[in-house]
């Protein structure tokens, strides 16, 4: 029998909430493919940033290092600015573990409406794969005359052949498995003459590997309408750090809510600690209350089995989602219902044990 070792983060807000139900769903759906978990839970966030001047310990990433993966809830605070959240706990890890590779995937479920018109169910089921290590979040450059009215800030975008190939390879390798086989790029290459040259220049070359995958390569503006009056027509998309971070807000908002939105940061050697966590923030004006919907950390939870090679357990969670939704009995108040947290998750853990 398997046994999985997981570091958790709850983090801040609805974090904490929405972790305890992923939590919960994948102890349910753990003996489907007889495995087993422990949990070793960090207390690491805003709170410990105002106790300790810091969002975590200062080895933090050597008392991670040796998990199997990281469930991750959510980080951030009104009064923290979320340049601390990033970079002193989320962009590390990304970095030192080398997660390079960002799956976010936006799916219309049955018993969810889309705010666009004439969607049926399923009709907009895309991937997107956003460069995790690099890019736009490089953070190099700095600050002259800080505080006074000549004060400069320089932000230096990294593009690498490296990081682009990985990544779009990556990409065209999970359009091979999909029956659609179709990737898009997102570009911005008009107007930023040296990283995303490289960019499309790398997306070209690796598309020759590829003869039987449709391909198109889209400027980040009209990408984002596209995203609106097409969303049907995507299938694999790849996306330099901030556009796959923009994009996939906007998908999630196309495909229902931000409380379906899950992801995982996954490492390009299986050997480095993988993470998985809902993208949706920490919502702290709703934090404790009961209503945050659970959904988008119990499929990223599903995306984390998947990654363990546990595939009847991220099928069962899968499966459980989308009876739920279709349903519509037991939805959350995002979604037009009433379900607590609490609830939500408990209906999939029995949905999961009838599987």
């Amino acid at each position: 029998m398997p046994e999985f070792q997981i570091a958790v983060i709850e983090g801040d807000g609805i974090g904490v909430d929405v972790t305890r139900e992923a939590v919960k769903v994948v102890e349910a759906a753990a003996p489907l493919d007889d495995a087993r978990f422990s949990w070793r839970h960090f207390p690491w966030g805003t709170d410990y940033y105002f106790q300790h001047g810091r969002m975590a310990a200062e080895d933090y990433l050597d008392q991670l290092a040796p998990h199997d993966a990281l469930l991750l809830g959510a980080v951030g605070h009104p009064d923290v600015q979320d340049h601390i959240t990033l970079n002193g706990l989320l962009l590390p890890i990304r970095r030192r573990f080398d997660q390079a590779i960002c799956l976010r995937p936006a799916f219309l479920y049955a018993g969810v409406e889309s705010p666009l018109r004439d969607k049926p169910p399923e009709s907009i089921d895309m991937l997107v794969f956003r460069e995790n290590t690099e890019g736009e979040y490089a953070n190099i450059g700095g600050r002259l005359y800080q505080h006074s009215d000549q004060d400069v800030a320089v932000q230096t975008s990294v593009f690498t052949r490296r990081g682009c190939e990985r990544i779009i390879r990556a990409a065209f390798e999970k359009a091979m498995t999909r029956p659609r086989r179709s990737v898009a790029s997102i570009t911005k290459s008009n107007a930023q003459g040296y990283g995303m040259v490289l960019w499309d220049e790398t997306f070209t070359d690796v598309a020759a590997e590829f003869p039987d995958i449709e391909t198109e390569s889209l400027l980040i503006d009209r990408a984002a309408m596209e995203f609106v009056r097409r969303p049907e027509s995507f299938d694999v998309v790849v996306a330099s750090n901030l556009f796959g971070d923009i994009l996939t807000d906007l998908a999630a908002i196309v495909v229902g809510s931000m409380g379906l939105a899950a992801s995982a940061n996954i490492a390009i050697d299986r050997k480095n600690l993988s993470m998985f966590e809902p993208v949706h923030g920490s919502a702290p004006d709703i934090a404790g209350q009961g209503i945050a919907n659970p959904l988008a950390a119990i499929l990223s939870a599903a995306m984390m089995l998947e990654h363990l090679d546990l595939p009847h357990a991220s099928e069962a969670i899968h499966s459980a989602v989308k009876q739920l939704l279709a349903a519509g009995e037991t939805m959350p108040p995002d979604l037009g219902g009433s379900a607590t947290t609490e609830q939500i998750g408990d209906r999939i853990v029995q949905l999961v044990l009838e599987h």
